[in-house]
């Protein structure tokens, strides 16, 4: 059994892909880790470890020495009922003993405690929620909980704003006046006034070393965990051109100055990490709704009394309260009242759904017309809405397969890189002669154009070709009622060529009721024949058997005592009532037990013809008759198998069902192919054939009944809701029922894969082609670093794109 612990941390101040491979690197270096996946888009680090061997404040400590930061939040929290010192270290005892908390201080005059701690693994409701189990009072200030991960992005967005401004204030005056001076605007007197180069030297060192800090920074500690990433490379072609020029301005070496030239490229570096970081909060965004859909507050009846309360302070089997155009604040069951609830911020589906005593209601839908109430049953993590936020998370910090070439480039990327800039200025150092009456030396040459071969290489954009497009796609998703639990099966997904439905349930509406009764001993009424039949498959949890159970009762038939109930799966219930031994079953059960059925085959074959499922009813060895059961084919379904042809994909149908049955509502969806009179435990055999026959395979079934042949496929597609989020097998998760969704993951897959290999040929070519280009002496360094920040930006927005998705109807 696998005793690992599975967390995910949110990393600040990567830059890059080589960034990536640094933390990760450095996080399996900790004993007892052996997973860590670190995306460079959502900026998290998915870790597996061992808590016997590892633990948090280690693994922190480990991102921090690679010389990264991980985002954390601190909560002050007012208690009630602190009596001495011992209640101080009861509580800071409790806190610390829970996984994501770093530390907790409780202040007994102020009777506060002030909690340090990790965001994407305990919120500021679990921290309160633990203090209560304690014993004591949380005092609700009022004050509305912030998502402290996304405010400590922010605060690093406007640190690289005001690094920004600051360089572009001493960068704009040096650019001017150097190209004023190349261009001869300047007048003769000031433009050869000694002292302007020193105002160069003046303007271009705080850029350099203030502004710079981060590049030399990052560089240091990427070398010294035996890895370079971006840092290293802008540090190393900027300090080139900066020291280059403090040798001329001093006169050691002759030629020209290029103070502006390093400025520019760490301004335009600078410039394009601050739109970067803006683009990549962007493809965050449809987490962030979903969070900020929850409501704050709740109304409960206690002790006989309506109350308002904090939401994090609902407990399990608390009345709730909900009036037309409240949010419901927590998942639950329907007590009183009648509605309609909009879900579409679950399911996607636009119209509201009906509610009545009984019916599940779900956290964060919004109440449209009646007053109801509720019992609570499901609150915190437990909720359907936080555990579509944790699934869409953990797929945005797994690593999609294609990733993997991008990886091992980025790897050796920057020691090539330094390799081809030192042979770039070894030739033209050495082979390239200057042309004559050139007023560039041969030094300042090869510098240049080493430069150029330094800045514009940016291991950035392959690094962010993937993870933007998943983050981006999975966000998508999730606000379209698809939950896609991996990048893996994101990217497969757009390879399908086959999709296998399943028919009760996923075609059908998975409701049948009995439409034929037809008797064959003289002796008894179809409700005699039903009430024998009920009374044996009131002991079963068959959708068919309880379709027969359901009919008898609506007729309001007694059910007789059973005895000696015996279930065969996939074939029928036997059981003795009054003394006389009953057989309910399809044909293959009874041919087993060779129950002669000849006589009944027209009756049997009309049914089946008219799309019925046949239940064969058998009294001491003799067939007495048989029950026609129907269930109805769901609004939509055929309009989503005709859908997914015109997608290309071939269509099969797979069913228990017999042969004349399946086809029957075969034909009535378009579909082509059918695997009837398939037993559940073969399912998965099926669907293996299939991927025998070289097809890329999704299975699309219930979730649960259907898990082995939706673990087999190459994508499982569960349709189920809200409530089954948590437990579906598949990695693909459809919250509406509307067999819809299916061409619409499938569209969403494609698309997202289709913006993945756009954004790695971009990222490819664009080194492929640049860095000779520059090498070569085609580029000015400025421009290289310009075209070098445009790069990333072009990845992340054109993952963006996908922001823009609509379903076909």
């Amino acid at each position: 059994m696998d005793k690992n612990l599975q967390i995910t941390l949110p990393i600040l101040g990567m830059t890059c892909a080589n960034c990536v491979a640094t933390v990760e690197r450095s996080l399996l270096k900790v004993d007892g880790v052996d997973i860590a996946n670190v995306n460079l888009s959502s900026e998290r680090a998915s870790i597996s470890y061992d808590p016997q061997k590892a633990n948090l404040n280690g693994l922190i400590a480990q991102v921090k020495n690679a010389g990264y930061q991980v985002a954390m939040g601190e909560a002050s929290i007012l208690l009630q009922g602190l009596s001495d010192q011992s209640d101080s270290l009861r509580i800071e005892k409790a806190l610390m003993s829970i996984n994501g908390v770093i530390s907790a201080r409780v202040n007994l005059a102020a009777e506060r405690v002030i909690v340090t701690y990790v965001p994407t693994l305990i919120s500021q409701n679990d921290i309160r929620q633990s203090i209560r189990q304690v014993g004591f009072k949380v005092i609700d200030e009022g004050a509305e909980q912030e998502d402290v991960e996304f405010k400590a992005r922010q605060s690093e967005i406007r640190k690289q704003r005001n690094f920004l401004l600051i360089s572009i204030l001493f960068t704009a005056p040096l650019f001017i006046l150097s190209m004023a001076r190349d261009f001869g605007i300047l007048p003769m007197t000031l433009a050869h006034a000694g002292w302007l180069d020193w105002l160069f030297f003046a303007l271009a060192t705080p850029v350099q070393f203030l502004v710079g800090a981060q590049y030399y920074i990052n560089g240091y500690k990427s070398i010294r965990n035996k890895s370079a990433n971006m840092d290293v490379l802008v540090a190393l072609g900027t300090t080139v051109a900066y020291v280059y020029s403090v040798f001329v301005t001093l006169g050691v070496v002759p030629g020209h100055g290029y103070f502006e030239t390093s400025a520019v490229i760490i301004t335009l570096v600078r410039l394009g990490k601050y739109l970067e970081a803006k683009a990549k909060g962007g493809a965050g965004d449809a987490i962030r709704k979903l969070m900020n859909l929850r409501p704050r507050r709740a109304y409960v009846i206690r002790d006989g009394i309506e109350v308002e309360v904090a939401v994090d302070e609902v407990l399990i089997g608390d009345i709730v309260l909900v009036r037309p155009g409240e949010k419901l604040p927590v998942d639950g069951v329907v007590v009183e009242g009648h509605s309609s609830v909009d879900e579409s911020m679950l399911t996607g589906e636009s119209l509201p759904v009906e509610k009545q005593p009984g019916d599940t209601v779900y956290g964060a839908t919004i109440n449209k017309l009646g007053f109801i109430k509720f019992e609570a049953t499901k609150i915190g993590k437990d909720t359907a809405l936080s555990q579509i936020i944790k699934l869409v998370e953990s797929a945005q910090a797994s690593k999609a397969p294609i990733q993997n070439l991008a990886d091992r480039i980025s790897a050796v990327f920057v020691p090539v890189v330094i390799a081809i800039s030192l042979v770039t200025f070894l030739v033209w150092f050495f082979l390239v002669p200057v042309p004559p009456g050139s007023e560039v030396t041969v030094l300042t040459r090869a510098l240049i154009n080493m430069v150029a071969v330094l800045v514009i290489a940016c291991p950035c954009a392959m690094g962010l070709a993937t993870p933007t497009a998943v983050m981006v796609g999975t966000g998508k998703g999730a606000e379209m009622g698809i939950l896609v639990k991996s990048s893996e099966s994101l990217e497969r997904s757009g390879a399908i060529d086959v999709v296998v439905l399943d028919k009760t349930g996923t075609i059908t509406r998975g409701q049948p009721s009995v439409s034929d009764i037809v008797v064959y001993d003289d002796a008894l009424s179809q409700d005699d024949l039903l009430q024998l039949a009920a009374s044996v498959e009131a002991g079963s949890e068959h959708p068919l058997g309880e379709a027969i159970t359901a009919e008898a009762k609506a007729r309001n038939l007694d059910l007789l005592p059973i005895s000696g109930f015996r279930s065969k799966t996939g074939k029928g219930v036997m059981a003795d009532v009054e003394g006389k031994k009953m057989v309910i079953g399809n044909r293959l059960l009874l041919e087993s037990l060779t129950i002669p059925l000849l006589e009944i085959e027209d009756d049997v074959e009309r049914l089946e013809k008219g799309a019925k499922t046949v239940i064969y009813v058998a009294l001491d060895g003799k067939a007495i008759g048989i029950v026609g059961i129907m269930d109805t084919i769901k609004e939509g379904s055929l309009r989503a198998v005709d859908r997914l042809h015109a997608m290309g994909l071939k269509v099969a149908m797979l069913t228990g069902d017999n042969i004349h049955t399946a086809q029957a509502i075969a034909r009535q969806v378009n579909i082509e192919r059918v695997l009837a009179n398939i037993l559940p435990g073969d399912k998965a055999s099926e669907v293996k054939k299939l991927q025998s026959e070289g097809h890329v395979v999704a299975m699309v079934g219930d979730g649960i009944n259907d898990a082995p042949a939706l673990t087999q496929a190459d994508v499982g597609i569960a349709i189920g809701t809200g409530s089954d989020v948590a437990i579906a097998s598949a990695p693909i998760v459809l919250i509406s029922g509307d067999l819809q969704s299916v061409p619409t993951a499938i569209a969403l897959s494609r698309k997202t894969l289709k913006t993945i290999k756009q954004n790695l040929f971009w990222a490819f070519f664009y080194n492929v082609i640049l860095i000779p280009a520059a090498a070569m002496g085609f580029l000015n360094p400025m421009l290289a670093a310009a075209a070098m920040s445009f790069s990333s930006i072009f990845v992340i927005t054109n993952s963006l794109r996908l922001k823009k998705f609509k379903a076909k109807n």
